[in-house]
């Protein structure tokens, strides 16, 4: 089968135009065949650029993608313990870029802020702030974005 560099958004926009339960979780299935693991329970904004089809991408339920956000490959968006029954939130804003490798773990409600870049293999564990520039294990703030 041959994967071309934009299927992923298209079932992605097909799953956001659904009304019913039963169709998205169809099409997350659909998804994860594709090689990206994106709960039904999420929502995903207008215009999400998946890149190079952000294949090994995992994304949590209850997490919000906004608008014009880009996912490279290998991105995961989930929690930082599995012992706890919590809901977490997780906000990812508008135009922010998640590049390659890199983790964002939640424990509780984590805001990732407009327009920001989490750099390669970083690993984030806690909100940033808006135009930043965060890299590292653990992920701190290394510039800022004009």
């Amino acid at each position: 089968m041959s994967i071309k560099n934009n299927d992923v958004e298209k079932l992605v926009n097909r799953r956001n135009k659904c009304k019913t339960v039963f169709m998205k979780r169809f099409l997350s299935r659909m998804i994860r065949f594709l090689g990206v693991d994106i709960h039904w329970k999420s929502i995903i904004g207008d215009n999400v650029r998946f890149c190079h089809n952000a294949l090994g991408t995992v994304i949590s339920p209850y997490t919000v993608l906004e608008d014009d956000v880009m996912i490279y490959s290998n991105v995961t968006v989930g929690r930082q313990d599995f012992s706890s029954t919590e809901t977490i939130e997780i906000r990812i804003g508008r135009g922010a870029v998640l590049c390659t490798g890199c983790r964002i773990l939640a424990k509780g409600k984590l805001v990732v802020g407009k327009n920001t870049i989490i750099a390669a293999n970083a690993v984030l564990l806690q909100s940033t702030g808006d135009d930043e520039i965060w890299g590292g294990i653990p992920a701190k703030c290394i510039g800022y974005r004009n």
